[in-house]
């Protein structure tokens, strides 16, 4: 068992910048990947951004260029820093994490509201 647990979130105005940060109860070396996941109402959950095991990011398309993925091997916790930040941004943002046997694991959500 994993515990993912996200923090970060919060209420920020368009164009501002925001920092979630997500902590592994184990070794992220023992991660296939890891990173996040947002739903918004109504629309289904969508990649944001992921960095596997070797440390290469993926980005979702819409987030490209705004956001950055990063992670700390010695603190297990993986960083997202959300620049030019856009009400379409607006979601709960999840912390996910594959372990290398398969296992996947969900934090319980941070609310990010982009919002004048």
């Amino acid at each position: 068992q994993v515990l993912l647990v996200e923090s970060g979130g919060g209420l920020v105005q368009p164009g501002g910048s925001l920092r979630l940060s997500c902590a592994a109860s184990a070794s992220i070396l023992n991660m296939n990947y890891m990173g996040w996941y947002r739903q918004s109402p109504g629309k289904e959950r969508e990649l944001v951004a992921v960095i596997t095991s070797g440390g290469s990011p993926n980005y979702g398309d819409s987030v490209k260029g705004r956001f950055t993925i990063s992670r700390d091997k010695a603190k297990n916790t993986v960083a997202l820093q959300m620049n030019s930040l856009k009400p379409e941004d607006t979601a709960v943002y999840y912390c996910s994490a594959k372990t290398n046997n398969g296992l996947e694991y969900w934090g319980k959500g941070t609310l990010v509201t982009v919002s004048s």
